[in-house]
C-alpha cells in the first residue's frame, strides 16, 4: 500500500531487508549457509516459483479459452498443467475481474500467498493495516494503490486461509490481440494478481 494511508512501507521494507542481510552475515559468519546457495534459493524464488509463473498461468488463461475454464474450474489442476505446484499452492482458486467485477486477495489472519505462482507475499500483504482495512474499504485501499474501480464495478474480497489461496486472473488489455504468450505474459504483475493494480 502507499504511505497514503498513514504507514510507511517502504520504512518496513528497508527494515526488514536490513535484518534479513543481517541474519544472512551472521549464519554466513558462523559457517552455517553457504551466500552461493541463498542466492540460489532466492532466484529460485524471484524468477521461476514467483510471479513469472503466475503470469504464464494468465497470459494462458487469455489466449486459450478451454484452459482459462479448466483454471476457473479447478485451479490447482490447471496450474499444475504448467508445471507448477507445491508448498504453498496445493489448493488453488483463480478468480476472474470482468468488467462488472474486480478481485482482491487478502489473508487477514496472517499471510497465506499461493508461493508457486506469486513468489515471497510482498511486505505490504502482510501488514496489518492492509488485511483489516482491504476487508472494510477495499475501493479505498485500492485507490491507494493507485488503482480507481468504477463505482459501477463490484469489489470481492477473497480471504486466503491455510486450507485455500487465490489468484486473479486480470482483465486482458485492451490492444493486446497481436501479442503472443510469451508477450502477453510480461505485462502481468504480481500486484495485477493479487487485485491491487490492474494487471
Amino acid at each position: 500500500m502507499s504511505k497514503d494511508h498513514g504507514h510507511d512501507h517502504d520504512a518496513e521494507e528497508k527494515g526488514l531487508a536490513l535484518r534479513v542481510k543481517t541474519l544472512e552475515s551472521l549464519l554466513v559468519e558462523k559457517g552455517l549457509v553457504d551466500p552461493a546457495a541463498l542466492d540460489r534459493f532466492v532466484e529460485e524464488y524471484e524468477t521461476r516459483i514467483g510471479p513469472k509463473n503466475g503470469a504464464r498461468v494468465v497470459a494462458r488463461a487469455w489466449v486459450d479459452p478451454a484452459y482459462k475454464q479448466r483454471l476457473l474450474t479447478n485451479a490447482t489442476a490447471a496450474i499444475r498443467e504448467l508445471g507448477f505446484s507445491g508448498l504453498q499452492g496445493e489448493n488453488m482458486v483463480a478468480v476472474e475481474n470482468t468488467g462488472s467485477v474486480h478481485n482482491v486477495i487478502v489473508c487477514t489472519l496472517c499471510s497465506c500467498y499461493p508461493w508457486p505462482v506469486l513468489g515471497l507475499p510482498p511486505v505490504w500483504y502482510k501488514s496489518a493495516a492492509y488485511r483489516s482495512r482491504v476487508v472494510k474499504e477495499p475501493r479505498a485501499v485500492l485507490a491507494e494503490f493507485g488503482l480507481k474501480v468504477p463505482a459501477a464495478t463490484e469489489v470481492r474480497v477473497w480471504d486466503s486461509s491455510a486450507e485455500i489461496r487465490y489468484m486473479v486472473v486480470p482483465r486482458r488489455p485492451d490492444g493486446t490481440d497481436g501479442l503472443s504468450e510469451a508477450a502477453l505474459a510480461d505485462l502481468v504483475t504480481r500486484d495485477g494478481m493479487v487485485g491491487t493494480a490492474a494487471v
